[in-house]
């Protein structure tokens, strides 16, 4: 019979756990930023293609959508990087944890509504509205599903509280 692991305490103080906590965060933020940054420097090409013309009000509305969502997720994606270096050893760990956080939720959010609206421009402007509308609903549903209605119902059975209060 194999024991879960994650039953086991780890066996590190507080201050590694903190460490641990914030490299964790930070390593997820990598891999989301690199995502955002080829999403962002696609949108900002957009208007300077031969085709933009051709693009409707909806469109360029979308494209809007887009372009904000991207640049609110790289900012949310990298600011708990510059508040790390300028509060830097001043025993704040804590705090960015919980910043970091809240900094990853909304970053992803904004990249949820970016890959929708951008997604939705590329099918309306190749199919019909029905496509795109269709698209719209697919992208946001599957974004929302698989990071955050998912986890937040394995949050709500595993009673809702982190370990320690502190985690959140």
């Amino acid at each position: 019979m194999s024991v879960d692991p994650s039953s086991k305490p780890r066996n590190e103080t507080e201050h590694e756990r903190l460490d641990r906590q914030l490299m964790e965060l930070l390593q997820g933020f990598r891999v989301a930023t690199t995502g955002v940054q080829v999403l962002f420097a696609f949108l900002l090409t957009v208007p300077f293609s031969r085709r933009w013309s051709e693009v409707d009000e909806a469109g360029k509305a979308l494209f809007y959508v887009a372009l904000f969502g991207a640049a609110l997720a790289s900012i949310c994606f990298i600011a708990p990087v510059f508040q790390h270096r300028i509060l830097f050893e001043l025993n704040k760990k804590p705090l960015l944890i919980r910043r970091a956080n809240r900094f990853g939720i909304l970053g992803a959010f904004a990249l949820a509504v970016s890959i929708t609206a951008s997604t939705t421009l590329i099918v309306q402007t190749l199919a019909v509205d029905t496509a795109a509308v269709g698209t719209a609903l697919a992208v946001l549903a599957l974004c929302g599903w698989a990071w955050f209605v998912q986890p937040y119902l394995t949050r709500l059975s595993a009673g809702g509280r982190p370990e320690r209060e502190e985690d959140s």
